[in-house]
C-alpha cells in the first residue's frame, strides 16, 4: 500500500505539478534574469512561465489522448447512442457524452443543433450543452495538477449533476416550441460509420490539438498573466475583503463577472489557482470558472440564434441557479477537500 502510495504520490508531483519544471524556471529566473522569485517582479515571471509551459504541455498530451478515444465515438455515433434514451437515463447519457468532447461552448452549438434536428429530445441535447464546455477528461488532471484530486473529482462530479438536473428540468418544461422551426429541419442523414485506420487517428487526435491549441492559447496567456498579477501584486487582505469566504455576495459576483468573460477551462485556470492561493472561497473561484466556460457571453449570443428568448432565459436561470447553490455549497464545504 506504501508502494502505491508512492507511486501515485510521484506521479501527481513530476508528472502532473511538474516540480521539476518549477525548479527549472526557478533556476531560470533567478540565475539568468537575475531576479528573486520571492520578489513581486521575479515571482510574476516565475509564475507565468512555469504555469504557461505546464497546461500547454498537459494539454497537448490529454487532448491527443482524448482525441485519440473520441474518434471511436464521432457525432453520428452518439446521436444514436443518445437516440436510443429517454428520460433521466437519456440526460445523465448526454452529460457524460459532452465529457469526452474536448468543445468550448460555442464549438458545441452546431452539436446541439445536429442533435436537436435529429429528433432528440432537447432536454437530453442541453444536458450534453451544458457539460461539454464545463468538464471534459482534461479538465480533471488540469484540476489536479492545480489543486488536488478531492477537487478535481468533486468539480467534474458537481458538473455532471448540474448538466443533468438541468437537461431533466428543461425536459419536464415541454419547451420544444421555444426552438428556432429551422433546427428541426437540420436532421442528420443517415449513413454507415466510416472505420477510421490508426493512422487516421493519429492524425485526427493531431488535427484536434492544433485547433484547441490555435484555439485557446491566447486565453491562457491572458488567463496566466492575470493569475501573476493577482497572485505577486495584489494584497492578499484587498481579495479577502472583496472576495473573502465570509462574504455572502462573493459568489453571485463572481458567476456576474465570469458570464461576459470567453474562456475555455484551460484560461481560467490559473486565475482560479491565483485566488485560491490569496485566500478566496473554493466554491466562489468554482463558481467563477462554471460561468465563464457554461455561460460565456458569445455562446449565449450564439445559442440565442437557435432557440426563443423564453428558452434562453430558462437556461441561464437554471444553470445560474445551480452555479450559485455549488458555489455557496463548496465554500462552506469546500475546506474539507483542501
Amino acid at each position: 500500500m506504501q508502494m502505491i502510495e508512492n507511486i501515485f504520490g510521484w506521479f501527481n508531483s513530476q508528472i502532473l505539478v511538474m516540480e521539476w519544471l518549477k525548479d527549472l524556471v526557478k533556476i531560470l529566473v533567478e540565475d539568468v534574469f537575475g531576479l528573486s522569485t520571492s520578489e513581486r517582479l521575479g515571482g510574476s515571471i516565475h509564475f507565468f512561465i512555469y504555469d504557461s509551459i505546464k497546461i500547454f504541455i498537459l494539454l497537448m498530451v490529454l487532448i491527443y489522448g482524448i482525441s485519440y478515444i473520441q474518434s471511436y465515438f464521432p457525432p453520428e455515433r452518439a446521436r444514436k447512442i443518445l437516440g436510443s434514451m429517454k428520460g433521466i437515463k437519456g440526460n445523465i447519457v448526454g452529460a457524460l457524452l459532452g465529457t469526452v468532447t474536448p468543445f468550448c461552448s460555442c464549438s458545441s452549438i452546431p452539436l446541439f443543433i445536429g442533435f436537436t434536428g435529429a429528433g432528440l429530445p432537447i432536454g437530453v441535447t442541453f444536458s450534453f450543452l451544458i457539460s461539454s464546455p464545463l468538464v471534459d477528461l482534461a479538465s480533471v488532471l488540469l484540476l489536479a495538477s492545480i489543486f488536488n484530486w478531492k477537487i478535481a473529482i468533486a468539480y467534474v462530479v458537481v458538473g455532471i449533476i448540474l448538466a443533468v438536473i438541468g437537461g431533466t428540468i428543461i425536459t419536464k418544461l415541454s419547451l420544444e416550441k421555444y426552438v428556432e422551426s429551422f433546427v428541426y429541419g437540420a436532421g442528420q442523414i443517415e449513413s454507415e460509420e466510416e472505420t477510421l485506420t490508426k493512422k487516421e487517428r493519429r492524425d485526427f487526435s493531431k488535427n484536434q490539438v492544433k485547433d484547441i491549441v490555435k484555439r485557446v492559447w491566447l486565453y491562457i496567456f491572458i488567463g496566466v498573466g492575470i493569475g501573476a498579477i493577482i497572485h505577486n501584486w495584489i494584497p492578499q487582505d484587498i481579495i479577502e475583503m472583496i472576495l473573502g469566504q465570509d462574504k455572502w455576495y462573493a459568489v453571485p459576483l463572481a458567476v456576474f463577472v465570469g458570464i461576459p468573460m470567453y474562456a475555455d477551462i484551460f484560461g481560467t485556470l490559473p486565475i482560479a489557482e491565483a485566488l485560491v492561493m490569496k485566500g478566496v472561497g473554493l466554491g466562489t473561484v468554482l463558481s467563477f470558472m462554471m460561468a465563464v466556460t457554461a455561460l460565456s457571453l458569445p455562446s449565449l449570443i450564439l445559442l440565442k440564434q437557435v432557440v426563443k428568448m423564453k428558452l434562453l432565459v430558462i437556461f441561464v436561470c437554471i444553470v445560474s441557479i445551480g452555479i450559485l447553490i455549488i458555489g455557496f455549497s463548496f465554500n462552506y464545504l469546500g475546506i474539507l477537500l483542501v
